[in-house]
């Protein structure tokens, strides 16, 4: 079954990134994925303009979704369901501790074509950490993603993608992870949905700040309900006002998932 899942991830990797966005067999009208954008850390170390002076290069009305704190059972489906149902491939950036909880969600994210990229191992500040305790705290949840879907782990993630909880930050941890060749990943516009508000509220107030943006990265997290609920009108919404989602990838392709 493993097998079979890979051989059709790579084909439809090899679809999108030749072709543009590849016909959605589900959906003849979904919004899809336009493009595959190849992200490089030696060009592009840290991007996302609430955080640092540069961002993707994304045109006007192109965004790139992100999905924090995952996977979580009740939600994480929820979300990976309306992406699937609109041919959307996304980056998700797992807690460790989140993706050993639940190895079959962080499995499926990769199976349905996902990025699946790194957000520490427990959440913690590591802006408050010294910076060898933030680092070590890093490569734990390295390795247990890589373990989870991979079946194993080594000093170099595979994918070269990692955010940090809160976007707390230092100087000398962004300095250490562009030197391993990992982009630091922050956000052009964020949902806020870490406060309570209804998904029909969530959802004028991104698409507002969209709008002020012309697009961008977006932050959201898959283990709120609220995001759940509002995701499939949402993309409905991009599609209606002319938007584009672009599909952010590591250059190198990583191993295959574990057996």
């Amino acid at each position: 079954m493993m097998r079979e899942i890979c051989i059709a991830m790579l084909v439809a990797t090899f679809l999108t990134t030749a072709a543009g966005a590849a016909p959605c067999a589900r959906n003849s009208d979904a919004l899809g994925t336009a493009r595959v954008l190849s992200v490089d850390a030696s060009a592009t170390p840290r991007v996302g303009r609430k955080h640092f002076p540069q961002t993707l290069p994304l045109a006007r009305k192109e965004v790139v979704l992100t999905f924090d704190d995952g996977p979580w059972p009740g939600t994480t489906p929820r979300v990976l369901d309306a992406l699937r149902q609109e041919c959307v491939r996304a980056t998700f950036f797992l807690l460790g501790r989140n993706a050993v909880g639940a190895p079959e969600l962080a499995r499926r994210e990769l199976a349905d074509g996902h990025t699946v990229a790194y957000h520490t191992y427990s959440h913690p500040l590591l802006n408050r950490m010294s910076p060898a305790a933030a680092e070590t705290e890093i490569d734990r949840g390295f390795a247990a993603i890589d373990s989870v879907l991979y079946g194993r782990s080594t000093s170099s993630p595979v994918t070269p993608f990692f955010r940090f909880p809160g976007f707390a930050s230092s100087p000398v941890l962004l300095a250490r992870l562009e030197r391993r060749g990992i982009v630091t990943f922050g956000a052009d516009l964020w949902a806020s949905d870490w406060n309570p508000m209804s998904p029909d509220y969530q959802l004028r107030l991104v698409l507002a700040r969209l709008e002020e943006t012309g697009g961008g990265i977006i932050l959201f997290h898959d283990t709120k309900v609220q995001t759940a609920a509002m995701l499939p009108a949402f993309l409905r919404a991009l599609k209606s006002r002319g938007y584009q989602v672009v599909h952010s990838t590591p250059v190198q392709d990583g191993p295959v998932p574990a057996k």
